[in-house]
């Protein structure tokens, strides 16, 4: 296993990576309030319920919005969202990947990107959109 900086900084910091710290400090600097995996979303999995903690809650008119970091997005952690998808539509999560156009595994020809098209997700490369910013200073 090798030695990860940005993991590290990021778990030192309180966050799971380095990524989700980085994304921290950049809405702190943007001066919008967020909170950091403080909701639990209930889904079922096919034979058994399970609970999944977005990683950041931010405002927006009328309510508030997840936003998912991801770098490895694992075939579970798909299948999750679009059960979450399917079962909560009115929940809007939104992923934020360190690299969309990372491949689903090794030879796919289906990158994250795609798969969030596909699967009707919103979804961004290595920095949250001004628009979806801007939201939040409404």
């Amino acid at each position: 296993m090798t030695f990860n900086r940005a993991r590290f900084r990021g778990i030192k910091a309180g966050y799971r990576s380095g990524l989700e710290e980085t994304i921290s400090q950049l809405l702190t600097a943007e001066g919008i309030e967020f909170e950091y995996e403080v909701d639990k979303i209930n889904y079922e999995i096919p034979a058994r319920i399970a609970k999944y903690t977005p990683d950041f809650k931010l405002s927006k008119p009328g309510g508030f919005w997840y936003l998912e970091t991801k770098g490895i997005w694992a075939t579970a952690d798909r299948a999750k969202h679009v059960l979450i998808k399917k079962q909560s539509p009115e929940i809007d999560i939104r992923f934020l990947f360190s690299n969309a156009q990372a491949r689903l595994y090794k030879g796919s020809p289906t990158r994250y990107a795609d798969y969030c098209n596909k699967h009707g997700f919103r979804w961004a490369h290595k920095t949250i959109p001004p628009d979806w910013l801007d939201e939040c200073r409404q």
